[in-house]
């Protein structure tokens, strides 16, 4: 099995958001809410480790091979990370059953969804011609690695450019493990159903776009 470039790495788990978004959608109209919990701290582990792995592995890339358009691309996606960030944080403070979680939630994945899109179709096809498909393949290496160990919670204080996102970041990751250790997330079964549902997705960030997405 070869190697992913930091596209592909980065577009499945923009497809993973999406998949536990759907799931936790799925579980509301069923009125389910304990599995709507197993969900929701799916996706916003997932959020939590997609944005400090992206900080610390993808913007320094841009800036550091795209320029003065690269810096700008940058602290453009910081600035929306930051407020994903900041509307995680409000949504651990609210109930997962009540409207308004799900009113937040719903503009909350609207937001990241154009912003992930704007990744996919102006960010990372523009750094890897550059950078070239043995340094794309290496950045989708280290950005896999960094997901293991960044943390399991939004930290929307948290100075996000380097070099304090990383040293940050890394600290607060035990103790975010630690408040998790035991927290709902989706059982066995129904990861490898969500799973088998992934292999089959693949949104197209710039057909979406294209049709008013």
């Amino acid at each position: 099995m070869s190697f992913k470039t930091l596209f592909q790495a980065i577009k499945e788990d923009h497809e993973e958001m999406y998949e536990y978004h759907d799931q936790y959608k799925r579980a509301r109209e069923k009125g389910d809410v304990e599995a709507q919990t197993r969900w929701i701290n799916q996706l916003r582990w997932e959020i939590a480790r997609h944005a400090v792995g992206e900080e610390i592995v993808v913007y320094p890339l841009m800036e550091k091979h795209l320029g003065e358009k690269g810096k700008k691309l940058a602290d453009h996606d910081r600035e929306e990370h930051t407020r994903v960030k900041e509307d995680l944080y409000k949504l651990e403070g609210m109930q997962v059953s009540s409207a308004e979680f799900h009113e937040l939630l719903t503009r909350m994945m609207a937001d990241l969804h154009h912003h992930n899109d704007d990744e996919e179709i102006d960010d990372l096809p523009l750094l890897e011609p550059v950078i070239g498909e043995t340094a794309s393949k290496e950045a989708a290496q280290s950005f896999k690695q960094t997901k293991k160990f960044v943390p399991t919670r939004a930290h929307p204080s948290v100075p996000n450019k380097p070099p304090f996102e990383t040293l940050v970041g890394f600290l607060a990751a035990p103790i975010d493990k630690l408040k998790d250790a035991f927290a709902s997330f989706p059982t066995a079964e129904e990861k490898e159903s969500a799973e088998k549902e992934l292999e089959t997705r693949d949104h197209d960030a710039a057909a979406g776009r294209a049709a008013g997405h």
